[in-house]
Formats: C-alpha cells, sequence, structure tokens
C-alpha cells in the first residue's frame, strides 16, 4: 500500500527508512539513497509489510453484554422488536450507567488488544450508550485513557443521538435539545469530542433531529459522521453528505442519490459485515455504486455488544470480500487509506514519505491472504510510531 502503480501499491524487494515517529523514504531497494546505507537496519526477509490497520469505527466502551439478547434473535425476536422491548442499546445504557470509569476501561482494553495483536494502531471509539450528561463524559474519557493505557491512537466520536434513553420516551426532539446537544458543548469544552456522530433510522433519530446536533457540531467546528441507511433509507446518508461528513456508516439501504450526493462531498462509505453478519441482514449495501461513483470504501469491525461483537479487523476483511464481494485489494485499501480518510487523518494509512510510521509486518507472500484466511492471524510485528 505505498500509491504506486501496481496491485496494491506493491515494491518487490523494498527498503523503508524511518526517522523518529515518520517514514523517511520507501521505495526499491536498489534506489535506497546514500544518506540512509549506513542507518540501523532490521530486514524482514520476504515479508509483507503494509501501514498498521485501522479500525475506524468502533463502540469498544460499554457495560455488560448482550448474549441473552443474541440468544432471543435466534428464537425469532428482531432487532427492531429487541429495541423496541427495552433491550438493544438501552439495556447497554442501564449497565454502562451503573459502571464505574475502571470497568468499562478494563473491558474495553481486552477488546482493545484483540484488535493491536492484528496490527491495528489506530481506532475510533464513540460515547452513546450513556444517554446521559454524566455517562457520556464519562465514556469518553475512558476512550481517551485506552490511548494513554496501550500503545494505539484514538479518535473519539460523540454519538450522543445514538437513542432516546427511556426517561425520555416519546419525547426524541427533548432529548436532542435538553441532554444532546448540552453534554456535547461540555464534552467540546473538555477536549474529549474528535468528531460528532448519530444514528439516523426509525428506532432512533430522524433527519431533522439529526440536522440540531449537526448544526451544533459545525458551529464547534468538529467534523460529523452518521449511522445511516443501515435499516431502512430515510435520507440519512444525504443529510451527512450535505454536511461534508467524514463517512456514512452501515448504508445497506443507501439509494443512488445518496451515493451521488456522498461522491460530491467526498464522504467515505464505511460497511460494517459484522453487523450485517450478526443480524443476518439480505440487504447487501451497494457495492457497484460506490465504485461507480468514485466513493471510497473503508471497513470496521463496529465492535458493540448487540449487532456486532466483533474483535477482529482480519475477519471484518474476509467478511466483506465473502459477504459483500469486495476484492482483497479493496478489502485492504478499506481498512487502511480509505479508513484513514473516514476518520480525517491525513498522516497514516499509506506507506510514504511523511506518514506516520506505524507500520504491521506480515507472514505471508501475498497481500490478498489477508482477506483470503479465516480465523488466522499472520501478524509477525507491529510498530507504532517507528516503535
Amino acid at each position: 500500500m505505498s500509491g504506486g502503480s501496481q496491485p496494491y501499491g506493491m515494491v518487490q524487494d523494498a527498503a523503508l527508512a524511518v526517522d523518529g515517529d515518520k517514514i523517511a523514504w520507501v521505495g526499491p531497494r536498489s534506489a535506497l539513497p546514500a544518506e540512509y546505507s549506513d542507518w540501523s537496519v532490521e530486514d524482514f526477509g520476504d515479508r509483507l509489510i503494509t501501514p498498521a490497520l485501522i479500525d475506524a469505527h468502533t463502540h469498544v466502551v460499554f457495560g455488560g453484554n448482550r448474549a441473552v439478547e443474541f440468544e432471543m434473535r435466534l428464537n425469532g425476536a428482531s432487532y427492531e422488536e429487541i429495541a423496541r422491548a427495552g433491550g438493544g442499546i438501552l439495556s447497554t445504557v442501564k449497565a454502562t450507567r451503573a459502571a464505574s470509569e475502571d470497568a468499562p476501561l478494563n473491558d474495553a482494553l481486552t477488546r482493545v488488544d484483540a484488535l493491536l495483536a492484528e496490527g491495528v494502531a489506530c481506532i475510533e471509539v464513540k460515547s452513546g450508550y450513556g444517554l446521559d450528561v454524566e455517562t457520556e463524559l464519562k465514556m469518553l474519557r475512558v476512550a481517551r485513557r485506552i490511548g494513554q493505557a496501550r500503545p494505539v491512537r484514538v479518535k473519539t466520536s460523540f454519538l450522543g443521538a445514538h437513542a432516546v434513553p427511556p426517561e425520555y420516551a416519546e419525547r426524541a426532539d427533548d432529548y436532542i435539545r435538553d441532554v444532546c446537544i448540552p453534554t456535547l458543548r461540555r464534552a467540546h469544552e473538555e477536549g474529549l469530542v474528535d468528531a460528532v456522530d448519530g444514528f439516523c433510522e426509525g428506532i432512533a433519530f430522524n433527519t431533522a433531529q439529526i440536522a440540531e446536533v449537526f448544526d451544533v457540531a459545525k458551529e464547534l467546528n468538529l467534523p460529523v459522521k452518521l449511522h445511516a441507511e443501515q435499516l431502512s433509507n430515510l435520507g440519512g446518508a444525504a443529510l451527512a453528505a450535505s454536511y461534508g461528513a467524514l463517512s456514512a456508516d452501515h448504508i445497506e439501504y443507501l439509494d443512488e442519490d445518496g451515493v451521488s450526493a456522498m461522491a460530491q462531498a467526498g464522504t467515505v462509505g464505511v460497511l460494517l459485515p459484522g453487523a450485517f453478519y450478526t443480524l443476518r441482514e439480505t440487504q447487501v449495501p451497494p457495492v457497484d455504486l460506490l465504485r461507480q461513483y468514485g466513493v471510497p470504501i473503508a471497513l470496521a469491525t463496529d465492535c458493540n455488544p448487540g449487532s456486532s461483537p466483533l474483535t477482529s479487523l482480519l475477519l471484518t476483511m474476509n467478511m466483506a470480500c465473502t459477504l459483500f464481494r469486495l476484492t482483497p485489494e479493496e478489502a485492504l485499501a478499506g481498512v487502511t487509506c480509505h479508513a484513514a480518510q473516514a476518520l480525517g487523518l491525513e498522516d497514516t494509512g499509506l506507506l510514504a514519505a511523511g506518514q506516520r510510521a506505524d507500520l504491521a509486518v506480515w507472514d505471508v507472500s501475498h497481500p490478498a491472504e489477508l482477506s483470503y484466511r479465516i480465523g488466522f492471524n499472520p501478524l509477525h510485528k507491529r510498530i507504532f510510531g517507528g516503535v
């Protein structure tokens, strides 16, 4: 993934010079400039080196788990039925509100460690399981602490518009104005927010309610992203694109108008095959339309306790190829350069001079192996900021 003209941007018999936490030079070893010839050398033999992986959509901070709801679904209950009965997101809200700050951190680190073991160096972490001021702030503080506890880059997204809490049942507008927006302002004041997200769906919030939140994000100069068109088409992706969104995520029910709007705005489509698989969905994202319009496609685990209890980005790549018919090259771009774009990052995701030296070294002979294998981790070494 060097951005070259060969498939995958591959460079055979390559050399890569690292200066501090940055890549200084990359190219064929035969062309290595003389100024680097006396630097210390680590020979990785015939192994493959890629950018370290990026998980651009996760909910790794939460309390409890939802194994019982998993069982309910297998006994015939739908995602919407579980949500409307007070399960789903709201059951995790109850557990997260009751937890101390340390318990969700310790649990989250077990999930983060699984991702790091597969070569991940950057993760996005959302709030959204508090739905009150203090718990939303607690979740964002925990997300920040992940980056202090582990060698990983963390980007946070405020997801106060994730669900309507029980105390605001049938009063979604009041919740947005009384809780969500004031919490966003406070989180921004505390430096806890890198982006603003929402869930635009019949069981969550409509486009007008999301627009209220996005207007405040714009006022605060925060980028936006959106859970859109997962279960139906409410026009969420087009709304997000109208705000110049970094990404629209899930997008199974996205139509051509939405794809066109995303293309014009430069909004990345983030596909989440773990949720598609777990919920046994049948509506496949419009991959051909995304290709036709040149919309970058990213992939992420969507790690969460309900619809995607997935902590393997390698398995995510395989799922995207098998379920959505992405090519292995698209899958690798989806967890490197396009994932970086979905987070608004310009200094990672490619092997190029000036990029962060976040690298993954693999015991494989061809990049397609990363998507081809199931339940197999060929990581040899993860390099984070040159270390």
